[in-house]
């Protein structure tokens, strides 16, 4: 089988066409791989933006997690990497992002931000109540009366409202969902490996429209 396959692939070479020998590999199509986004929204200037679309409470999310920090570490120097908590219009995923930035805010962010996730999906704990959050927050050795002024902070409401309006203008329906340089949004085909080789791509088509090497 193997000898069988090295030869198909000799022969479609020899003809000009691409073979995937693994994720990513293929040409991305528009519609199922990935989703322009119209008009493209504002990015920073010098470095090519990745945002992470996601929710505490979502187990995709946490599955892809690993994943994903793992493919964070190994990022070029000219890609840039931010997270945003997902806010749709009925507001029930609210609680998750203002959790995300009142840690972020803290400065408590890169130590607890997995912990929120093992928390909701290992432990079973509902965080996206106030009582139970606070009591689980304090069980983790964050200082409960610093975390409470945070979390009611206009600081940490102003970013709750950029990260709904970013969601609304990404046009994203459903999590995990990573957009490239406010233009391409990722989709998932199959693997989150296969998606995150389809994002490398993205960044090499946006590399590529900018004349970068």
């Amino acid at each position: 089988m193997r000898a069988w396959r090295r030869v198909l692939v000799a022969v479609l070479a020899t003809l000009g066409l691409c073979v995937a020998s693994g994720a990513g590999a293929a040409e991305l199509l528009e519609g199922r791989d990935f989703r322009t986004i119209n008009p493209p929204l504002a990015t920073e200037r010098d470095r090519i933006e990745v945002t992470e679309f996601f929710w505490y409470g979502c187990p995709h999310c946490f599955d892809f997690e690993p994943k994903l920090t793992a493919w964070v570490k190994k990022l070029p120097a000219d890609v840039s990497f931010r997270r945003v908590p997902t806010i749709f219009p009925d507001n029930r995923w609210l609680p998750g992002a203002r959790l995300y930035y009142t840690l972020e805010a803290m400065g408590q962010l890169e130590k607890m931000h997995i912990e929120v996730f093992h928390g909701m999906h290992s432990e079973r704990r509902r965080l996206d109540n106030d009582k139970v959050l606070f009591e689980w927050i304090a069980g983790k050795g964050v200082d409960l009366k610093k975390f409470s002024e945070v979390w009611s902070s206009f600081g940490v409401q102003t970013r709750v409202f950029q990260a709904r309006e970013l969601t609304k203008a990404s046009g994203l329906t459903g999590v995990p969902g990573v957009m490239v340089q406010g233009r391409y949004l990722a989709l998932t085909t199959g693997s989150y490996d296969e998606m995150l080789a389809n994002i490398d791509q993205l960044i090499a088509r946006v590399r590529a429209e900018a004349g970068r090497k």
